[in-house]
């Protein structure tokens, strides 16, 4: 069973060149595992699944953690870390996913973009004053599971 991390991975090393953001897409992919790990091969293998189990353990409390109370996307983010000291395909993963969270960052402190998100909540903050001050007016102070002779 070839799981990939003993070393880049085809599509990696196929793509040549650099990445869009200057780093050799292949460079430092691959198995962190001790070096008596990987010179073993059936001990390296119980290596990989141990370390799959354990990250699996970690994205399941992640993803049981976001209806729930918890840093859910923090702790499945974490377990993608646990894999990724072993699979390529973790390590790609959270490539891709820390460039798009800098993109992301980078454009949500653009000057226009963060002036066009105060106006939206601004506006979206008044209307519902607006609706508020209109259902106090109407109803007065009541919830509206106790409004009787409507």
């Amino acid at each position: 069973m070839n799981t990939g991390s003993d070393g880049p991975d085809e599509a990696a090393r196929t793509a040549g060149g650099t990445g869009a953001d200057g780093e050799d897409p292949g460079a430092g992919l691959g198995s962190r595992a001790p070096e008596f790990v990987k010179a073993r091969r059936a001990l390296h293998l119980s290596w990989q699944v141990g370390v799959f189990v354990v990250g699996l353990a970690v994205v399941a409390g992640g993803v049981v953690m976001l209806p729930l109370p918890g840093p859910g996307w923090v702790v499945i983010f974490g377990g993608m870390a646990i894999w990724a000291t072993e699979f390529v395909w973790a390590q790609l993963v959270l490539r891709w996913t820390k460039r798009k969270v800098t993109e992301a960052a980078r454009h949500a402190l653009d000057p226009r973009v963060r002036r066009r998100n105060i106006t939206l909540t601004v506006t979206g903050l008044v209307i519902i004053g607006v609706l508020v001050g209109i259902y106090v007016r109407k109803f007065g102070m009541v919830a509206p599971w106790k409004i009787e002779g409507q």
